[in-house]
């Protein structure tokens, strides 16, 4: 092959070295301003209640962030490749069901949970396969799964709580319990975290998600399998939401058929404010849970400051309404 015909792919691939840089820079912004705006609420709010900077308040809004922050890990690498997923809340709850149910007909905790969270990556499997082989989006197939998902917990339930309060004490204790007064849940969380921020960025299967979400025709071209690569993504993303229902089973030792409902807007709010496009093609871990710990502060301040739960629910819907408007401008702005 002459030097003439490889001009045109050499271009191409400064052009995405050139991307790669601007995301990062992008990137690195964005954390940076999420990190100040977090400081100017917490001095603020310091001085707003006396209660907010004490160790009770800051654990709980830690624990109230850490699990569903596992979550938070799956949906930015979901977004990045171009995907959503809608069922997130529905597939915790399906895995706490299908823990808790197992248990109470016998089986070990550990095996039980290890049921619900193949279980939880069975129903990523098949929103991957309509996705890749039939050929619907995410949002639908995601959409669809929501619905069905949580069908079938109020199937297995009959509509009724699963108390687990005779689970174990060695099994309650990863919900529950902690080591030099940190518990059990934000360890596993920081570990999550810390594993898929580095398998993202230093993992050459990881960066595919990268390719695949930035120009899924030029990463098809360049010899990846895009149609794969969405597949694993979208189980990944289940099975993460399956092991954060496995630690909220030892956490409250119960399953409720209905926990869940509404959890996707703070999963995929959370990821959006810290930099993942909706579009794909960028994100990081890190900036999606410092959006994650935005939003925890904002919900502790305005249960401190007394605010009424419905103007919660309207403020958080601004905050990500706000995220997606800068998000969309942003996109427009490199295109």
């Amino acid at each position: 092959m002459s030097p003439r015909e490889h001009t045109p792919m050499q271009a191409e691939l400064n052009a995405g070295g050139a991307r790669r840089i601007d995301f990062a820079r992008l990137a690195s912004m964005r954390e940076a301003g999420l990190i100040v705006i977090i400081l100017l609420l917490c001095v603020a709010m310091s001085f707003a209640s006396p209660h907010f900077l004490t160790w009770g308040n800051l654990r709980a809004m830690m624990m109230s962030f850490s699990i569903e922050g596992i979550v938070v890990v799956g949906m930015t690498i979901l977004l990045i490749v171009g995907g959503i997923d809608l069922s997130v809340g529905s597939v915790v709850c399906f895995s706490m069901v299908i823990s808790g149910a197992l248990f109470l007909a016998g089986l070990d905790p550990w095996t039980a949970s290890l049921v619900g969270i193949a279980a939880s990556a069975l129903i990523g499997a098949i929103m991957g396969f309509f996705v890749t082989v039939v050929g619907l989006n995410h949002f639908i197939t995601s959409l669809a799964a929501m619905v069905i998902v949580r069908g079938l917990c109020l199937i297995i339930t009959k509509g009724t709580p699963l108390s687990l309060f005779s689970l174990p004490p060695s099994f309650k204790a990863i919900g529950q319990g902690s080591f030099h007064n940190i518990p059990y849940v934000i360890l596993i969380f920081l570990v999550v975290v810390a594993v898929f921020d580095f398998l993202l960025r230093r993992a050459t299967a990881f960066r595919k998600v990268f390719y695949t979400g930035s120009n899924q025709k030029a990463a098809q071209f360049s010899g990846i399998k895009t149609n794969q690569v969405k597949f694993w993504v979208t189980v990944l993303c289940s099975a993460l939401a399956g092991f954060a229902g496995v630690i909220y089973v030892a956490r409250f030792g119960a399953a409720t058929p209905t926990f869940g409902a509404g959890m996707e807007l703070n999963i995929i709010a959370a990821a959006v404010i810290g930099g993942a496009s909706l579009n794909g093609g960028s994100g990081t871990i890190f900036g999606a849970i410092l959006g994650m710990a935005l939003l925890s502060v904002v919900t502790s301040s305005l249960i401190l400051l007394d605010v009424s739960v419905y103007w919660q629910e309207m403020i958080k819907g601004c905050i990500l309404l706000a995220a997606v408007s800068i998000d969309h401008f942003l996109h427009r702005k490199k295109s």
